[in-house]
């Protein structure tokens, strides 16, 4: 199953300050502006291994980081900068930006200081594919990277309550998890739907309808965590945060696994009493080497809907903390205690607007020393 990655980082000077990429755009072709200034995306291609994926994703930073050194800036893996006023996060000029803004409302401003990774699968068996992703979708506390917005410690896992509860609470169905689907028809109707609900409400707002209609189709007026990519084609997983190349390259090994079998097997959604259990903490469930709950030729089995909302949401208030989510992860074939999310270091009062800068640089120091850690092995 081919797999890519995008991964969204922060870029800063010598003393942590936001800062625009400039020639940094112009390093590779893989390398895009993302639509507020200081950030850049940095992809892979498709690739059929993790080896692979592995080697290409550590290389394309490592170029990233080294040109970005010659310009005296380095790359920051947070997923939001800790503290920044409007002002440090300018959008680019981009007309669906400011359509989004205008449709959605002023807490779309939150969705400028996310920064996250996106996970590209190949197409095959689709709504399994679909399924299997949403319901773990939690694992995107495995890679935590900041629990701080405007300076304040908001929750555990500050972007997908900004990007979910606030910048897209007044557009659910264009921001929020989606549940289960039979069968891709269903998923198209479903986005139909929300891009109808979109266009009616970017209309009730001033917006004429013959340039809504020229920049937004129904694939692309949705930033769901779990959606479908239709000219790539590949089912995307965009909940993780930006995070540290080694942190991001396991949790994208571990995610591949799960749509592996999900891909071959198929899916099997339990019923309410069967999906309790999957809620009970149980520390004797073994970590990553063994089969998650399931034979070996089983379909995969997957909780209900309703309970996948509910780990989710206490993913985002608990992170790892919770052992309801790391006993989640566990029965899906996660190891928890593999992770080390940035987060975790950071402290949990409020932040200056300097203290914040330094924590930035040292961010970007980790990820460099993960870069060079990597070399080694190799």
């Amino acid at each position: 199953m081919n797999t890519s990655l995008e991964v969204e980082y922060w870029v800063v000077d010598d003393e942590g300050d936001l800062c625009s990429p400039d020639t940094l755009l112009d390093v590779a072709e893989w390398i895009d502006p993302e639509f507020v200034e200081p950030m850049i995306e940095i992809k892979t291609s498709p690739c059929g291994s993790m080896a692979e994926l592995r080697e290409e994703f550590t290389e394309r930073i490592r170029t990233v980081v080294d040109a970005a050194c010659d310009q005296e800036k380095r790359l920051v893996p947070l997923s939001t900068p800790l503290y920044a006023t409007p002002s440090e996060i300018p959008y680019r000029e981009k007309r669906g930006t400011e359509l989004q803004r205008q449709i959605v409302g002023p807490t779309f401003d939150d969705a400028r200081v996310c920064a996250g990774t996106h996970l590209h699968f190949e197409r095959s068996n689709v709504a399994d594919q679909l399924n299997a992703v949403t319901a773990i979708d939690p694992a995107f506390a495995l890679v935590n990277s900041a629990s701080h917005y405007r300076g304040e410690h908001l929750l555990e896992c500050a972007r997908p309550y900004l990007y979910r509860r606030s910048c897209y609470g007044p557009c659910p169905g264009q921001g929020q998890l989606w549940s289960y689907v039979d069968s891709v028809t269903e998923w198209e109707q479903r986005l139909e739907g929300a891009y109808e609900r979109f266009r009616e409400r970017a209309i009730d707002r001033g917006v004429d309808p013959e340039t809504f209609d020229d920049e937004f189709t129904p694939y692309d007026a949705v930033w769901t965590p779990v959606r479908l990519r239709k000219a790539m084609p590949t089912v995307e997983w965009r909940s993780p945060d930006a995070a540290l190349p080694s942190q991001v390259l396991r949790l994208a090994g571990e995610v591949r696994s799960v749509v592996t079998r999900a891909d071959e097997r198929g899916t099997t959604v339990l019923d309410a009493d069967s999906a309790s259990s999957v809620l009970e903490t149980d520390s004797s469930v073994p970590a990553a080497d063994t089969e998650p709950t399931g034979g070996i030729d089983d379909e995969v089995p997957l909780p209900v809907f309703d309970t996948v909302e509910e780990i989710a949401d206490t993913a985002i208030h608990e992170g790892l903390e919770s052992e309801r989510v790391r006993s989640y992860l566990r029965r899906f074939g996660f190891s928890p205690s593999a992770y080390d999310p940035l987060a975790d270091r950071l402290p949990d009062a409020r932040l200056s607007k300097r203290r914040a800068k330094r924590l930035r640089l040292e961010a970007a120091t980790r990820l460099e020393a993960d870069l060079d850690r990597h070399r080694v092995r190799v």
